[in-house]
């Protein structure tokens, strides 16, 4: 008996890539710069997100936590209280917000408390 024939295979055309040790050996080292360089410049970019910082740099320093309690009482017909810590009337709100916008991208404004029209 004869083993049964197993028909030609037809060639694969020809791609045109051809990879020698010598373009290997330049390849990989470029490869791996831009791998690196991919890495650094996305870690950088991540790093310049949210920056965990301290918010407050000079109210109050010396105290553990900065508290201010107001009873509704006296505060009138309109209160007008800092959110930004750049106030030099703080915890009273002094406009100094608006630079500190301007010079940090960030969009904070007051807290506004007004009494209701009875």
């Amino acid at each position: 008996m004869t083993a049964p024939s197993i028909p030609a295979m037809p060639a694969l055309p020809y791609s045109g890539l051809r990879l020698s040790k010598e373009h290997l050996l330049v390849a990989l080292p470029v490869a791996v710069v831009a791998a690196a360089g991919g890495f650094l410049v996305s870690h950088y970019l991540k790093g310049r997100g949210c920056k965990k910082s301290q918010v407050n740099t000079c109210i109050s320093k010396d105290s553990p936590k900065v508290v201010h309690s107001f009873d509704m009482e006296d505060i009138g017909t309109k209160a007008v209280y800092c959110r930004c810590w750049k106030s030099k009337k703080f915890p009273y709100c002094d406009g100094a917000h608006a630079k500190h916008n301007e010079e940090t991208g960030d969009n904070v404004g007051p807290l506004i408390i007004k009494k209701r029209d009875a």
